[in-house]
């Protein structure tokens, strides 16, 4: 196996395991709203958001 499957599948490993271990349900307020959801949720929402910033960033960042 190459090395970066490897590490990409420990790492997807190492995160199932985070995200097993926090299921309790948490409160989120931003400005004027208060979200409740499991953090099994939030964990991936968060992860997504902050790829899509960062491939957006990354993107306008290179292209000009």
């Amino acid at each position: 196996m190459k090395l970066k499957v490897i590490v990409v599948l420990a790492f997807s490993i190492l995160f199932f395991i985070i995200l097993l271990q926090n299921i309790q349900v948490v409160s989120i307020r931003l400005l004027f709203w208060e979200i409740s959801m499991s953090r099994i949720i939030l964990f991936p929402l968060v992860l997504l958001l902050g790829f899509v910033i960062g491939f957006f960033i990354g993107r306008k960042s290179s292209g000009g």
